[in-house]
């Protein structure tokens, strides 16, 4: 009989449970007042809601909070196993420093409508299982809770989550989703079961600080519970084995029956996100079953391989492979793992069958790949003894040396992968697409076996940097499979990044699958030599960026090529059918605003994308970035032809990522350059300025004669690096501008009583968003009107900067950190303050988490 249809007048009835018969009493009490639920509804909906919610945690050691007297009464935390628990309950015995506790375990419905019948509305279990001897279990998951602080709700939970969702995934982790019941989300990710409690642990850590790091303003790693306001808090404590988390599918004790609900990511993102009642989550589980049940599946499976029940298939191969290296494997073969998880028959992969032999014939190299998988990120190779010894970066290099960067260790990879660029079948193990992001030598100062790893990188395309690879606990076997995560760090010792390199010629890789040679392709068209065929989608461009100039570099006009830095707004052009489009660095489409520059679909002989400067001219011709602001931000045809007849704009082509269906990105500087010339013929609004004939200080001085802002140093042998900063095109400025975010405003006095007078700026660093002082001056009054109108609905009650001096802050109207603009300025102040500085105008092509300080 099933208890749902047990009387509910009755004080006691007896049901049979399975094949266990269960006294269930009180099934009028209500437990839950606002709603009125009874006793008797709870313990339906765990009879109900069983199949999804027991493997989440059979096998599991189970905590109780039990409301005897309903929700508003006082509640009882229970662990052991009570004396009148039904004999046929499983348990086993953990032992602490002072006693022993005895744990019931769910595996069964039974035991399930018993804790019901307690009234135990909550059921918390930790991440690991128990053995079949009753053994504490490695983890088999790792969860994370974001828990929000005063001021912040499930919205702000789900950015973290968003953000916490790439760092997983980028490990070689699938995280899940569960709106916890209470106020935030639980994060799931299965884990093989390898890997120590302390080690997840500490893993978790890093991750909750990486995310703090990333995320200052709003996510919070630290236990302190005086820094929660207005934070998320993400909780990693609770893959320490001695903690539990709220079960999925259990209920809460709150003033509705709310439940710790698996969700989609999907659904996650979308308006109107609610933690679910039992209602509404046992239509959801009988319509559409259990969405965390891959993390239940998998946990299941490392529990049958303990007990011995484990199937031989390529990913056990894989594992023997690799235990198999680590023990030194036969004639030393460390491509072993690398072969068990690849079939050669399926991917265009390199894949030996002989063992590696240590290469003597120059200096050692180095690649980093990018991935498009089922998560993007770089693999970062390093050659050692014979192999490409190899980890994935979720975020690819640091370019602070305050912030490292996780690196997870894989399987080593023979020499030939450090040619390899092309695209895995989606089915086969890491499928996606690889290019190379830059290669070339190293020198090696320090190679601590599973510890620490010391090199100086000369790299083809982003020059020269030094990083520290280390240990995420700085002792171990790094190759132990519960040892693979590290940390990279850019130390504060670089080397000249304009230097040559001093590690010899880069060794002569293996050709590329994907490359090509001058010639015809199969349509007859004339091939552009070295290209590769173009795949990726426009709208995926990303525009290369330059690092500003430390000091005054000296660079060889054989090795460097110098243009003009121009004044406006950077755009990338595609054109298609001799239509063009155009899109600013972050991505907004900028297509309606500039009518004119539809002039290059005839100008350029070829479909193509291409990057250039959009600037409007004053009366000396020279780039006005203040003149150009009368343009930015127009999307009505009418306003946009008045504004054109003012203000006419022009496109200054400096580059080209693609002409004719060839990506050209991985060609050369100069190589870019010739084909850019070639295809591209200058005239009306469109021009394409020639790289500057002579030496930098030339260059410079000529630059400041014109009016310019300054000119960019570009190394002729670099790639174009797609959405990257690299050093490998260097700013050198005249006049110090900064980008910064507007995080508020102070009222003005006299002429601009009742309206703005200053603008409180930041720039992300470190701890949130750092104050950097405040502008009141280079305004026009339309400046101050439009300001006004900009700023108004974003205001909000708090400060979103970190060390606003009082008298700064007071009187202040704080705003959403969301709009950037652009300063003029003298100089950097010694306590981190902008030294006179003065408005230039918005930056509407800039996101807020782009902006750095110069």
């Amino acid at each position: 009989m099933s208890p749902a249809r047990a009387s509910t007048v009755a004080r006691r009835t007896t049901v049979l449970v399975g094949d266990r018969r269960l006294a269930l009493t009180n099934l009028d009490k209500v437990l839950y007042p606002e709603t009125g639920t009874t006793k008797g509804r709870v313990i339906e909906y765990y009879e109900r809601v069983a199949p999804w919610m027991i493997p989440h945690v059979k096998g599991r050691p189970v905590t109780r909070k039990r409301w005897a007297n309903g929700v508003d009464g006082k509640v009882f935390f229970e662990k052991n196993l009570p004396d009148s628990a039904p004999d046929w309950v499983r348990h086993h015995t953990i032992q602490h420093s002072e006693h022993d506790n005895e744990y019931p375990i769910v595996d069964d419905l039974p035991t399930l409508v018993w804790m019901a019948q307690q009234a135990a509305l909550e059921l918390h279990v930790p991440q690991w299982r128990f053995g079949p001897r009753g053994a504490q279990q490695n983890p088999d998951r790792l969860v994370l809770d974001l828990d929000p602080g005063e001021g912040v709700g499930l919205a702000e939970c789900v950015e973290v989550a968003v953000a916490a969702r790439e760092v997983l995934q980028g490990m070689g982790l699938d995280p899940y989703p569960v709106t916890s019941g209470s106020k935030g989300i639980h994060l799931y990710a299965a884990l093989d079961g390898r890997s120590a409690t302390k080690h997840v642990s500490e893993v978790a850590h890093e991750l909750a600080k990486a995310l703090e790091q990333d995320m200052p303003d709003l996510a919070l790693s630290s236990m302190s519970r005086a820094e929660r306001k207005g934070k998320v808090f993400v909780d990693w404590s609770q893959n320490n084995g001695n903690k539990t988390t709220i079960a999925p599918y259990s209920l809460r004790g709150r003033s509705h029956p709310t439940v710790a609900a698996p969700r989609t990511w999907k659904e996650l993102t979308e308006k109107g996100l609610a933690q679910l009642t039992l209602d509404e989550v046992l239509e959801r589980v009988e319509d559409r079953g259990d969405f965390l049940h891959p993390v239940a599946a998998a946990s299941l499976a490392v529990g049958r391989a303990d007990e011995g029940h484990w199937d031989s298939d390529r990913t056990q191969q894989a594992n023997d492979a690799e235990r198999q290296d680590r023990a030194g494997g036969p004639a030393n073969d460390r491509l072993s793992t690398y072969r068990a998880k690849r079939d050669a028959s399926k991917t265009p992969e390199p894949v030996p069958q002989d063992a590696p032999t240590v290469r003597k014939d120059g200096t050692p190299t180095f690649v980093i790949q990018e991935h498009h998988a089922t998560r993007d990120h770089y693999d970062f190779r390093l050659e050692h003894d014979g192999v490409l010894v190899s980890w994935a970066l979720p975020k690819g290099e640091p370019t602070d040396p305050g912030k490292n960067h996780l690196a997870v260790m894989t399987e080593d990879h023979p020499l030939e992968y450090g040619g390899f660029e092309g695209t895995i079948p989606k089915d086969e193990y890491g499928g996606g697409t690889v290019t190379i992001w830059d290669d070339g030598t190293y020198e090696l100062e320090k190679w601590r076996e599973g510890e620490e790893v010391i090199v100086t990188l000369h790299g083809r395309t982003n020059g020269n940097r030094r990083l520290a690879i280390l240990h995420t606990r700085g002792r171990g076997r790094g190759r132990d499979g519960d040892e693979k995560n590290w940390l990279i760090h850019l130390t504060k010792e670089q080397p000249d990044p304009t230097a040559d390199a001093s590690g010899g010629t880069p060794a002569p890789r293996a050709p590329r699958t994907a490359g090509h040679s001058a010639g015809r392709d199969d349509d007859g068209r004339e091939r552009i030599a070295g290209a590769a065929s173009s795949s990726t989608d426009p709208v995926e461009r990303r525009t290369m960026q330059a690092t500003l100039a430390k000091g005054e570099p000296t660079l060889d006009t054989g090795a460097w090529a110098f243009e003009m830095k121009w004044d406006g707004v950077r755009a990338l052009a595609t054109v298609r059918g001799g239509s063009v489009s155009l899109r600013s660095r972050n991505g907004n489409d900028l297509t309606a605003q500039y009518p004119e520059l539809q002039e290059l679909g005839e100008r350029a002989g070829v479909d193509g994308v291409f990057d250039g400067e959009i600037v409007a001219l004053d009366d000396r011709g020279r780039p006005s970035f203040q003149l150009l602001q009368n343009r930015m931000g127009l999307t009505k045809k009418r306003e946009v032809d008045a504004a054109r007849e003012r203000t006419p704009v022009r496109l200054l082509l400096f580059d080209v990522l693609e002409a004719d269906g060839h990506d050209l990105t991985r060609l050369a500087y100069d190589n870019r350059r010739e084909a850019l010339e070639t295809v591209v013929e200058p005239g009306g609004a469109i021009d394409v300025p020639k790289a500057y004939e002579g030496d930098l200080d030339r260059a410079m001085a000529d630059s400041e004669a014109e009016g310019l802002e300054g000119v960019v140093a570009k190394k002729r042998s670099s790639r174009y690096a797609e959405g990257r900063r690299s050093e490998a095109w260097l700013k050198l400025k005249h006049h110090a501008t900064q980008e910064v975010v507007v995080a508020g405003w102070k009222p003005g006095s006299g002429r601009r009583a009742g309206g703005v007078g200053s603008l409180l700026l930041g720039i992300p660093g470190d701890d949130g968003l750092q104050y950097v002082g405040k502008v009141g001056t280079g305004f026009r009054d339309r400046d101050l009107d439009e300001i006004a109108s900009v700023l108004g609905p974003l205001e909000r009650k708090t400060s979103p900067l970190v060390d606003v001096p009082r008298p700064d802050a007071r009187d202040a109207h704080w705003v959403t950190p969301e709009r950037v603009g652009e300063v003029e300025f003298a100089e950097w102040t010694a306590d981190g303050r902008l030294r006179q500085p003065s408005w230039r105008g918005w930056r509407l092509d800039k996101s807020a988490e782009d902006v750095v300080r110069e």
